[in-house]
């Protein structure tokens, strides 16, 4: 069977800080003096702006939710059926391992 296996979530988060990055060093490396500063600072703040994945995931399932309306306990039932009336594609079993925190690297 071709696809991903029943038991493996699809969803991944991704953003697009090293792009962005890369874009301000670019932009930094060939500006002229009196822009450098400015530079610096946008530099800097978009290297702290940058979130890990539990992170990205946390706001993806918080943002999911509060468009249901749904504030409960996420390790509930009533937090998958949420969670995929607000996400329709999900499978069940996506929906109910988005729920679960994320297993820590081994």
């Amino acid at each position: 069977m071709w696809g991903t296996p029943k038991n493996q979530t699809r969803l991944r988060f991704v953003q697009d800080s090293d792009e962005i990055l890369a874009a301000l060093e670019r932009t930094l490396a060939d500006a002229p003096e009196s822009e450098s500063p400015g530079l610096r600072r946008a530099l800097a703040v978009a290297r702290a702006a940058r979130l890990d994945e539990d992170t990205l995931r946390t706001r993806w399932l918080d943002a999911r939710l509060a468009s249901v309306a749904f504030s409960g306990d996420r390790d509930s039932v009533a937090a998958v059926r949420a969670l995929r009336k607000s996400e329709p594609t999900l499978s069940l079993t996506e929906a109910v391992s988005l729920l679960r925190p994320p297993k820590p690297d081994a």
